[in-house]
């Protein structure tokens, strides 16, 4: 009897422990996606700064491959949270 009582625990901590690890993975993967999003905010900001001050042209290309960089990373870090399986 307490085998089988056992076997079961056993059983359901798996699926238990699967389903947390989903979740987390989950979570992660939204919690980067809307740091980078931030990022990018930040960037399209300095780009909209930069644009009014006439800062060198390299600079302000940095700051837009910066801001096009990290929203491509917050899409994709947020399509990988809606693929977790």
């Amino acid at each position: 009897m307490a085998a089988g009582l056992y076997s079961t625990l056993w059983n359901s901590s798996k699926v238990t422990w699967r389903v947390w690890w989903r979740a987390a993975r989950q979570f992660f993967h939204e919690a980067v996606g809307a740091l980078f999003a931030t990022f990018a905010l930040y960037g399209g900001v300095a780009v909209w700064r930069q644009w009014h001050t006439r800062v060198a042209a390299w600079l302000l290309g940095f700051a837009v491959i910066y801001a096009i960089t990290m929203a491509v990373f917050a899409f994709t870090s947020f399509r990988r949270a809606r693929r977790v399986r």
